[in-house]
């Protein structure tokens, strides 16, 4: 995947500064996801059709 040009900032990154959360950008066959902190460091990259389940997990293990 390319470095992307369509960040976002997730909609619960918080008050203040909002740079307490992950930025995620979207192509068509991917999904990569930074730290909003330190964007120049490692982004991690899933398959499209990975992203969902990955956040599904993620959402089951904080209950």
């Amino acid at each position: 995947m390319a470095i992307p040009d369509n960040w976002r900032k997730s909609s619960y990154s918080g008050g203040g500064d909002g740079n307490n959360c992950v930025e995620v950008a979207v192509s068509p066959t991917r999904t990569a996801v930074r730290d909003t902190k330190a964007p120049a460091t490692a982004t991690l990259t899933f398959p499209a059709e990975a992203f969902t389940p990955f956040l599904e997990a993620l959402k089951k293990s904080r209950r």
